[in-house]
């Protein structure tokens, strides 16, 4: 990505105004944007938290939980606090541990 002041084409342009940045879109399949990474052209992208990233969006819009810090594919997930414990007993009957009212940790889901 270039500013707009950048032009159309690179002729008349040097090194320095080449200088992109890099940017990474997550895009769902409702067409919304999801999530964005950008980094500076120095740097290089981390490809495992791009990976990690993407399975921890669709999990929550699968089975309605979210993701700690430093989560990892397979760790425990939280239970969205808008999910109520009635519906929660019927989405996670393996039961969950109640760190606060609003922090339910569970297994993460299946499939």
């Amino acid at each position: 990505m270039l500013p707009e002041a950048a032009g159309a084409t690179s002729e008349g342009r040097t090194a320095a105004d080449n200088a992109t940045v890099r940017s990474v879109f997550i895009i769902g399949p409702d067409k919304k944007i999801k999530a964005m990474l950008t980094y500076p052209m120095s740097s290089g992208r981390n490809f495992d938290e791009v990976m990690r990233l993407l399975d921890s969006i669709q999990l929550t819009a699968k089975h309605q939980v979210a993701t700690p810090v430093n989560w990892k594919h397979g760790e425990d997930v939280i239970i969205v606090p808008s999910v109520s414990n009635e519906d929660a007993q019927k989405a996670f009957p393996g039961g969950w541990k109640t760190l606060k009212p609003y922090l339910r940790v569970v297994p993460q889901p299946k499939g």
